[in-house]
């Protein structure tokens, strides 16, 4: 028996849900516990518990992706608004995702320590995970604890990612309004659009608009509203807005809270906001899908016994990527005929 009793064979599910939609934190940690574990019996449970919490998440809640370049004031940024909304009456929880390194499989996780007014915030709930690899800057398994947080009463869902580019098409697919914090100063606009960040960017604020920096700041936010004019917003409902913003000082962040609901609102007048929800529901199946397809075919015996020799062949060169592609989906068909 291992020491670990968070997830036991025979968890109370019943117990669990309860706890979850009590906003009781340790149960709360448990289900994320439960739904990011890769054990199948823990998936198994997992979806069993996101199945009873379905009538629970309610569609109120405001689901934000805020992502910049490392150095952006990401987490400063995100610590003072979180601040602003729970003293407004909000309940904010914040997905921090930590980059997972490829070479020791580790990650810092420090983020409670980087946001430290929402990390004592009876009223705020912060949860750290690696990504584990995963492209986009998110967590296989974000969406799954976007929906735990919401059946526990947060109605201000944050997502912090990492960074990585084009990739955060992935962030901008499972929230409301997706932010991009920039640097003044930190190139010109072209950058952005090469990195297509501002195609699928809501609402862009360029951070550190303070002390010697709030010219610069201006400055950069005139560039880049100049660089939306010649890109196709990401819905036709809405024209993405620019601000110069400051986490640090607490400055722009009424205005920038005030988009995310004008936002909202016009999605919702104009009926998008359902449409891009229902959207995000077939992906996140779609996703799932390929994520159990997956995991079947590794836990395989026979695929599992084979898999070393077919992947040396490709990597000296024996055997083609797609051909050694083919004869694995050939052992998957073989199994389930």
């Amino acid at each position: 028996m291992t020491a670990n009793t968070n997830l036991r064979p025979k968890l109370d599910l019943e117990a669990l849900a309860a706890g979850v939609r009590c906003a009781d934190r340790a149960m709360l940690a448990r289900a994320i516990t439960l739904v990011e574990s890769a054990r199948p019996d823990h998936q198994e449970q997992a979806q069993m518990l996101l199945q009873s919490l379905l009538p629970h998440t309610p569609d109120t809640a405001h689901r934000i992706g805020i992502t910049g370049v490392p150095g952006v004031g990401k987490s400063t940024t995100i610590d003072q608004l979180g601040s602003n909304l729970t003293t407004a009456g909000h309940k904010v929880a914040v997905l921090a995702v930590d980059p997972t390194s490829s070479r020791s499989g580790g990650s810092i996780l420090g983020d409670k320590t980087r946001m430290a007014k929402l990390a004592t915030d009876p009223n705020a709930y912060i949860r750290p995970s690696p990504t584990a690899g995963t492209l986009g800057g998110v967590t296989k398994k974000t969406r799954e604890t976007m929906a735990l947080c919401e059946a526990a009463g947060f109605d201000v869902i944050i997502v912090e990612t990492v960074g990585v580019g084009q990739s955060e098409i992935a962030v901008a697919d499972m929230v409301d309004a997706f932010i991009f914090l920039a640097l003044p100063g930190a190139g010109d606009e072209l950058q952005g659009i090469k990195k297509g960040i501002l195609e699928i960017a809501d609402i862009i604020a360029v951070n550190k608009a303070d002390g010697d920096n709030i010219n610069r700041a201006n400055h950069a936010a005139a560039e880049y509203r100049s660089a939306l004019h010649i890109l196709t917003p990401p819905d036709a409902a809405w024209s993405p807005t620019v601000h110069a913003i400051s986490g640090l000082s607490n400055s722009g962040l009424d205005t920038l809270w005030n988009d995310v609901l004008q936002h909202r609102e016009e999605l919702t007048a104009s009926g998008n906001f359902e449409a891009r929800r229902r959207a995000q529901a077939v992906r996140w199946m779609h996703d799932m899908i390929e994520e159990r397809l997956r995991a079947h075919w590794l836990g395989n015996e026979r695929i599992a016994a084979q898999l070393p020799e077919i992947e040396t062949a490709v990597r000296t060169g024996k055997c083609t990527p797609s051909l050694a592609a083919a004869n694995v989906l050939d052992m998957i068909l073989q199994d389930t005929t």
